[in-house]
């Protein structure tokens, strides 16, 4: 590929978390273990969640979505990390990388999305209860999930399609694991003014609009949790959020500090720190909250350890 005077780059250089040769095995059997835990753990919700009856509610129809997007997304980078540990070339070809890309814009906006939808059910079901049944159908409950899905689609394309329209004619050195949208920004030979503006506006606006609907709907909820006269019905209204705003926090503070900056304020380093906490530590602890704070989810474990006549206590 050739454009004017320069060699069009084929393949991009992933350098990864360090270059430090020691740090190499034991990075790959810990990441190793953590991509373990999340197939496991999050397979696991979604299998728990379709054949106990009891699970089929709103909010655990987001749980099991929000389940398959973590799988998916830690799937986008957990793989070619893993092998990059073991190998000395860490080459990713030029239409990979661009994939890679497509893929993590689709999946981290749409995670975004859902938690905001699951924090509207949460304000539902406990400011609006009687009506929660008849607000929360199965047809707006599928609208929600499809629009949340439409959204991170669009917000990817915009991305993309943008990369797409600049040149790479070398250094082709990604100071990163996988191809992020800044590291790429920074190798391009070409005017990439428009990329950084749609990157801090879609990547500001999307996030102030859900976590926005987040802290209002949770302002909601405190209201009606203080109005509640006995201690226990607080604590059971409280223990239903619990979950969810540890799910909301873990990833909305990773995500806003890596991505909700133009890049001359940008640090590689800060990033790489970042992005392994809310591309792999949290998808793998996302079914670990949601199933240890959760009452019903344990019963429903209980209920299959009784059905398949597992050792008693091997589920608690």
């Amino acid at each position: 590929m050739a454009r004017g005077n320069h060699s069009m780059v084929t393949q991009f250089i992933l350098r990864g978390l360090t270059d430090r040769q020691e740090l190499q095995m034991p990075l790959f059997v810990v990441f190793l273990v953590i991509y373990v835990l999340t197939l496991v753990g999050n397979l696991g919700m979604i299998v728990l969640i379709r054949v106990d009856p009891r699970l089929h509610t709103p909010m655990y129809f987001f749980l099991s979505n929000l389940s398959v997007i973590d799988l998916c997304y830690s799937s986008v980078f957990a793989p070619r990390m893993l092998v990059n540990f073991l190998v000395g070339g860490k080459s990713i070809s030029y239409s990979a990388c661009i994939a890679q890309h497509f893929s993590f814009v689709v999946f981290v906006t749409t995670e975004g999305f859902l938690l905001a939808m699951m924090a509207y059910d949460r304000y539902v079901a406990i400011c609006n209860p009687l009506l929660y049944t008849a607000v929360m159908s199965k047809r707006v409950c599928v609208h929600l999930v499809v629009s949340s899905y439409v959204g991170g689609l669009v917000n990817s394309l915009t991305h993309t399609c943008g990369l797409l329209s600049l040149s790479f004619c070398g250094p082709n050195v990604i100071n990163h694991y996988f191809c992020d949208t800044n590291p790429l920004l920074k190798l391009a030979c070409s005017d990439n003014h428009l990329n950084e503006i749609l990157l801090v506006t879609f990547s500001g606006v999307i996030a102030m609009s859900t976590l926005l609907i987040v802290i209002v709907s949770y302002l909601y909820i405190l209201f009606s949790i203080l109005r509640i006269h006995s201690s226990r019905g607080r604590r059971k209204a409280f223990s239903t959020c619990a979950s969810h705003l540890t799910a909301v926090t873990m990833f909305y503070g990773p995500v806003s500090l890596s991505h909700i900056q133009p890049s001359s304020s940008y640090s590689l380093e800060q990033e790489k720190i970042s992005a392994v906490f809310y591309t792999l530590v949290v998808p793998m602890l996302n079914p670990l909250i949601y199933s240890l704070r959760n009452k019903e989810v344990k019963d429903a474990l209980k209920r299959i350890e009784n059905k398949i006549n597992l050792p008693p206590g091997l589920i608690s």
